[in-house]
């Protein structure tokens, strides 16, 4: 799994389309190996983000959990903290 692509499900508020999107990009670079297509491959990148971005709205609009929701600053405080163990770096504070 690609590190830079964030869990986006059963969180509140729910994960916007912008979030969406930069996971799908993210997901399309990893497998196409391309940071920004060529001119001659933008077209056929940018259709994958859609519909990789597309496919992903769906099925977060289709699961169902019984779990209560996350919240986000508690989840990013817990990234911060493993990070921060990881790295040996300082654990920065909210912002």
């Amino acid at each position: 799994m690609c590190r830079n692509i964030k869990n986006l499900y059963n969180f509140k508020p729910p994960a916007t389309e912008a979030e969406i999107r930069a996971s799908s990009l993210q997901f399309v670079r990893k497998v196409s190996g391309f940071n920004k297509p060529s001119k001659a491959n933008e077209e056929a990148f940018n259709r994958a983000v859609d519909q990789v971005a597309q496919a992903a709205h769906d099925l977060l609009a289709s699961l169902v959990t019984t779990a209560p929701p996350r919240d986000r600053d508690v989840e990013a405080a817990k990234a911060r903290a493993r990070a921060a163990e990881r790295y040996g770096t300082p654990v920065a504070q909210a912002r």
